[in-house]
């Protein structure tokens, strides 16, 4: 048997390993749990999709995955440059872009904008930048980005810098739940005319007359993206613009790179301990002529720890040693959890001795919460407790991610506690066989659960073209890993 079989409730087409699907299950509500331990007995159970069928894709056991992946392009990195990219000035070629929904819905919002640029292929698009003049709507124009939280942010500071027009920016119900008042707070001491609806989410509201400048303060603690926007919308401004941090920053990798990618297009920050950040006004970007985009290190990591459960190796292309982004550092962790690490300029290679057990282990991952879920995973395979802290931002992320992993791992058979903003997942030696893991339209949920099936038991993953997202040939890259 196929270690990769799809099943369905109904006959739904098939192709390529991937399941062609159309809509989704819904997100699990945003909410605050109390503390919680659950149990394979005691796990609520998911919330039932309000709509069937649903596909859904079975995973035979796996015994051994083995082999080298070349990474698609980073979804942070891939979003990031494409708005950098309208913003300068001459023309961008982009090589390796993600393909996947986030980069498709920022493409499609550079063309209701009317920034031009020539898609040669999925992933290489030639940019035409505006040299920073966004170009104004004569009517109210409302761009459409779906669940992205990669081009909701940053729009929404971007388009305020256009000397005039009004913009509305919307997305998906999970989208109208997911915060962004701290980013609206912020913009308006710099002089920009913006509101979100009632509860702190999108719709935003842009009435644009450009950034005036000036000092503004900023939360760290719930998403870094916030502190992204202004920082890749403050050039633009009128006067210098100051952002200082109200509280802690989360994930301050990505903000590095963000500041990384500014210089790479000609723009310098100052930042002073990453609590405060000056932008001197006048500055342009230009177009570096031509940037490649780094394979996704969130993306590695599911691949990574594969390597590490079953023994491997598994080498990924595409981030290594030279990589900018801060989720490369989930490698270290499984070397904390007895997997052996090998480190290229541009690759990373993990194994294990099988005769070494893996480890629990009792780790900060607020500079890597993607990677986390892969971590809580993990957590299963190994003697002891895995202890994942300062992750609150989980509950913000495409869906409620703190409650959805808790809730699979517990129907595993795994004994999870779930705190505010941690988790601890115990050692699971007997793993439930044939659970349907609930995937809440979350494409993460999707990748790091695959791994159950390395515990010796069928997995059942419902809904596994959510991986569109990111990475819609995650299934078929797993497969070809896949050793007997």
């Amino acid at each position: 048997r196929s270690a990769f079989q799809p099943t369905f409730s109904t006959k739904i087409a098939w192709a390529s390993g991937a399941a062609v699907v159309g809509r989704r299950p819904m997100a699990l509500a945003h909410r605050k749990p109390d503390r919680v331990t659950l149990s394979a007995s005691s796990a609520p159970p998911a919330p039932t999709p309000a709509h069937a069928p649903t596909p859904s894709l079975t995973l035979s056991p796996i015994k051994r995955l083995e082999g080298t992946v070349s990474l698609p392009g980073s979804k942070s990195l891939s979003n990031r440059v494409l708005l950098l990219a309208a913003l300068s000035s001459g023309t961008t070629d982009i090589k390796n872009l993600l393909e996947s929904d986030d980069v498709t819905y920022m493409l499609q919002a550079l063309t209701e904008l009317k920034i031009p640029y020539i898609q040669h292929s999925p992933t290489s698009v030639s940019i035409t930048g505006t040299s920073g003049r966004i170009p104004e709507p004569s009517d109210p124009l409302t761009l459409f980005l779906g669940n992205a939280g990669t081009a909701m942010r940053p729009l929404t500071a971007a388009l305020a810098t256009a000397s005039s027009g009004t913009f509305i920016l919307d997305g998906t119900p999970r989208m109208r739940e997911r915060p962004i008042q701290d980013l609206v707070s912020a913009l308006k001491p710099l002089g920009v005319d913006v509101v979100c609806s009632d509860t702190g989410c999108p719709p935003v509201t842009i009435k644009a007359s450009g950034i005036k400048g000036g000092v503004t303060t900023v939360s760290g603690k719930i998403s870094s993206q916030y502190l992204s926007a202004l920082l890749m919308a403050a050039p633009l401004a009128k006067e210098d613009v100051t952002i200082k941090i109200t509280d802690t920053l989360v994930s301050v990798p990505y903000v590095l790179m963000t500041i990384n990618l500014m210089r790479r297009f000609g723009v310098e920050v100052s930042n002073v301990n990453n609590s405060e950040f000056v932008i001197k006004a006048g500055q342009q970007y230009q177009s570096p002529g031509e940037i490649f985009v780094e394979g996704d290190a969130s993306s590695a990591s599911y691949f990574l720890a594969g390597g590490a459960i079953t023994g491997g190796p598994v080498t990924v292309e595409g981030c290594g040693l030279d990589s900018i982004q801060g989720d490369v550092d989930f490698a270290n962790k499984l070397e904390m959890m007895g997997a052996k690490v090998e480190w290229g300029k541009n690759s990373i290679t993990v194994s294990r001795d099988l005769s070494t057990k893996l480890k629990g282990v009792d780790v900060d991952c607020g500079d890597i919460p993607d990677a986390a879920m892969t971590l809580a995973v993990v957590g299963m395979f190994a003697t002891g407790e895995t202890r994942i802290r300062n992750v609150y931002n989980w509950r913000v992320k495409e869906t409620e991610r703190m409650k959805a992993i808790v809730t699979e791992l517990g129907k595993l058979g795994a004994q999870v506690e779930e705190g505010l903003d941690y988790c601890v997942v115990q050692e699971c030696t007997n793993v439930n066989s044939g659970v349907e893991i609930e995937t809440y339209d979350d494409h993460r949920m999707a990748m790091a659960f695959a791994l159950a099936a390395c515990s010796g038991v069928d997995v059942v993953i419902r809904d596994p073209a959510c991986t569109k997202k990111t990475f819609p040939t995650y299934f078929d890259v797993l497969k070809g890993l896949v050793k007997e």
